[in-house]
């Protein structure tokens, strides 16, 4: 069973920063392609960024020049840089992935990311 597991969430001021990562259960290399997606409040569940197993990455508009999207292929994780935080970046941050043999998706938990002054 592939598990996907945030941490790096927190309480953070605008303008700050903050790096999630998303550990995975097993090599990164089995997922065709990993991504964040957030869930604020009240709205719907919205791509962040994803990254492919080409290392081809892709970030929602309203993100670009702000967050950026790696991975680590030695310690099996993806993080997630983000920075110039702003109110409307405060939600449920998740790791996604899917896998290059069946074509499944996972998620992780989830990890709460609360900008605020």
């Amino acid at each position: 069973q592939v598990q996907l597991v945030e941490s790096g969430g927190g309480l953070v001021q605008p303008g700050g920063s903050l790096r999630l990562s998303c550990a995975a259960s097993t090599s990164i290399f089995s997922f065709i392609r990993m991504g964040w997606y957030r869930q604020a409040p009240g709205k719907e569940r919205e791509l962040v960024a994803s990254i492919t197993n080409y290392e081809t990455t892709t970030y929602a508009d309203s993100l670009k020049g702000r967050f950026t999207i790696s991975r680590d292929g030695a310690k099996n994780t993806m993080d997630l840089q983000m920075n110039s935080l702003k109110f409307e970046d405060t939600a449920v941050y998740y790791c996604n992935a899917k896998g290059v043999l069946d074509n499944r998706v996972y998620w992780g938990q989830g990890a709460q990311v609360t900008v605020s002054s």
